[in-house]
């Protein structure tokens, strides 16, 4: 399956447990791999018939930047259910979520989640 892929999109969101995260909120990455049939839009060189990257970001932009959630998980599940929504031609797609600065103790890069879902229909 071809691929379409938008990697280290940075936004801002108020997504965790503790009431500082809803407050001051932090900056989150998104990485997307969007599982669609490009044989036909690579021939007809048309956009009809592939996905609008600038339509992907700006639907993972409103769920990441809008209502709060606790888990990241949500987040991700959110963007998945918010892209086969939109999207007719997107069979499968994996999220990843990160959060690079949680408030938990430790040395660390950040912590992620990464989900992966089909079309059911």
């Amino acid at each position: 399956m071809d691929k379409i892929l938008l990697n280290q999109m940075e936004f801002y969101g108020y997504h965790g447990l503790f009431p500082e995260e809803k407050k001051l909120g932090q900056r989150y990455y998104v990485d997307v791999s969007l599982n669609v049939n490009l044989q036909k839009a690579s021939q007809s060189d048309d956009m009809n018939d592939s996905i609008d990257y600038g339509h992907v970001y700006e639907l993972i932009k409103r769920v990441v930047e809008g209502e709060s959630k606790n888990l990241i998980e949500s987040v991700a599940e959110d963007i998945t259910r918010e892209l086969f929504l939109s999207f007719n031609l997107l069979k499968a797609c994996t999220i990843k979520v990160t959060k690079p600065d949680p408030p938990i103790p430790g040395h660390y890069q950040s912590v992620a989640v990464e989900i992966f879902r089909e079309r059911t229909v």
